[in-house]
């Protein structure tokens, strides 16, 4: 019994400040490390969709790319093909690419233009 008494007095644990200072501790890890950085990418998407304007090229998160036909409040036509248009959410764009015709479209096309 007396050891059992030695060990309780043992293992008592840290003071509670210490407890505050490590639940604190890992919150801001999670903040600095999970938070912050989603938030921040949320608000670039956000200002990504409000410049969004009639003939950017983009591309959805379902992989479609084409050029946008017409911009409705919640909704975004987008041509993929001549005279194909399809409607998405424009929180579905997920990025607007360059024109095309200014950069090449692949490592072959580059070679080919370095050779001429």
């Amino acid at each position: 019994m007396l050891t059992h008494q030695v060990l309780l007095a043992q293992t008592g644990g840290g003071s509670p400040s210490s407890l505050f200072i490590f639940i604190a501790g890992m919150f801001a890890i999670m903040y600095f490390l999970m938070i912050r950085p989603q938030q921040k990418q949320l608000k670039e998407h956000k200002k990504l969709l409000g410049n969004l304007k009639k003939g950017d090229l983009v591309v959805t998160q379902g992989g479609i790319i084409g050029r946008i036909f017409l911009i409705a409040d919640r909704e975004v036509q987008i041509e993929v093909a001549t005279n194909v248009k399809i409607r998405v959410l424009k929180t579905s764009v997920q990025t607007v690419l360059k024109d095309p015709s200014e950069t090449p479209k692949s490592d072959e096309a580059k070679a080919e233009k370095e050779s001429k």
